[in-house]
């Protein structure tokens, strides 16, 4: 039980009173009256406390059973109410570790009524984490006190990578491959025959099959001239690299850089197994923490998130050198291999550039790295006339540098052969999968 303001402001007017029924009365009889009503109040608190217990709400907490890394996860609380209107304030357990968009939900529920109260939750690492019980308060019918209790619904919860993207790019590529957003099934991009189809203004003549269209005339007396359509070739070799050493542990846009590079392993992985590639991932750092062998199919995917979500990033020195040589002993047949890590500089990454060296021409190597966007903001900062204007002017010198190396780095994979793609770490994972998609459509693999 807990007063609530009204007990507050009854118990000051008793105060208040007192003086002025001083000047009417004895003073021990006004403070006999103050007293007297101050026991009122609190009496009269007690039964309102009590009589809500009568028609305490019912609570239930919904929310998904995997939640997503860095994305705001909907939490519902299903309250309803008993035979009276319930004025009540909630406070559920989440993990501390979380980020929420409302810490306490209060509602006016009418009788005899169930209501739903959300919210959202924004784990920002992942692994198991313990959620608490629901802290409940609801006022009395006179407004005199709230009773407060706890309804217990403590449960583990599991954050896995961010399932949501994933989602929203399996709908993306299923769209893209079917009806008229078909746009990797063209005439001339692919090489590998996927259909026939009758002839459009505009087509290239090359493509006309004129066997089909032959045999079409003299069976069915149809003139009109048969295409062939192409598709990117299937069956490929994609193979996925994932730096889980000291240069991924740093936050960026409050993530860890091993999770964004989580996040576009999936995502990538999930776009090959759905252009029809055999899909593999390795995990490494000092040597190989995890191999995924390539394989097709979409329930190749669940393997994938299962065996990566436990994975941390570690402060260690990661051997690429190593990690490359365990790929070239793995796959010997040509492959797409992509290593998701970052650079600082050319010297700091000689290792990287002579390991992405050591796959050209034999593979497609393909290095991604997650740069940080608090550093493009710091060296677009504007010069200033005022007291920090030397540390902002420091500050801008040191981005600039930084970028500046990076780039250095950048143009010597280019000129040894190895595709490069630099992007913010939040926005790394779009960028991969369309670059993936002009790969497959231009048939480099």
């Amino acid at each position: 039980m807990i007063p609530a303001r009204r007990v507050y402001l009854l118990l000051i007017l008793g105060i208040a009173i007192a003086p002025i029924l001083a000047v009417f009365l004895s003073i021990s009889t006004s403070i006999a009256i103050t007293l007297l009503f101050d026991l009122v109040v609190l009496a009269l608190m007690v039964v309102d406390a009590v009589q809500v217990r009568r028609h305490r709400v019912q609570v239930l907490r919904e929310l998904l059973p995997r939640l997503s890394v860095g994305r705001d996860n909907l939490v519902v609380l299903r309250v309803t109410s008993g035979k009276a209107k319930a004025v009540i304030q909630i406070r559920d357990y989440y993990p501390a570790e979380f980020r929420v968009s409302l810490p306490t939900l209060s509602a006016v529920i009418p009788s005899q009524t169930t209501q739903e109260l959300t919210y959202t939750v924004q784990p920002t690492q992942r692994g198991e984490f313990p959620w608490g019980d629901i802290q409940v308060r609801q006022l009395g019918a006179w407004g005199l006190a709230w009773d407060d209790w706890k309804i217990p619904q403590s449960l583990k919860v599991w954050v896995y990578p961010d399932l949501v993207g994933l989602r929203s790019l399996s709908v993306r590529l299923t769209l893209q491959s079917s009806g008229s957003m078909r746009q990797f099934r063209q005439l001339g991009i692919g090489t590998e025959f996927a259909e026939l189809r009758n002839y459009r203004t505009g087509d290239d003549l090359r493509f006309i099959d004129w066997k089909a269209t032959a045999r079409r005339v003299g069976t069915y007396g149809n003139s009109s001239p048969l295409v062939r359509v192409l598709e990117p070739e299937q069956e490929q070799t994609l193979l996925i690299l994932l730096d889980r050493g000291r240069l991924m542990t740093a936050r960026v846009q409050g993530l860890r850089r091993f999770d964004w590079g989580l996040n576009a392993t999936l995502s990538l992985a999930l776009a090959g197994l759905h252009r029809g590639d055999r899909v593999g991932v390795g995990v490494f750092d000092r040597q190989i923490h995890t191999w995924i062998p390539p394989e097709r199919g979409q329930n190749h995917l669940g393997s994938i998130i299962d065996r990566l979500t436990p994975i941390q990033p570690v402060l260690l020195e990661s051997d690429y050198m190593g990690a490359v040589t365990h790929v070239v002993q793995q796959q010997t047949r040509r492959a797409l291999i992509v290593i998701i890590t970052d650079i600082v500089d050319s010297t700091a990454s000689a290792e990287l550039l002579i390991a992405l060296s050591r796959l050209t021409p034999r593979y497609l190597s393909f290095a991604v790295t997650l740069r940080d966007p608090q550093v493009d903001r710091l060296a677009h900062i504007p010069p200033s006339d005022d007291l920090g204007g030397v540390t902002t002017a420091y500050t801008r010198a040191v981005a600039l540098d930084l970028l500046a190396q990076r780039q250095l780095a950048f143009a010597q994979l280019k000129h040894k052969g190895v595709l490069v793609l630099d992007a913010p770490a939040n926005q790394i994972t779009e960028q991969l999968v369309d670059k993936y998609l002009q790969l497959k459509a231009r048939n480099l693999l």
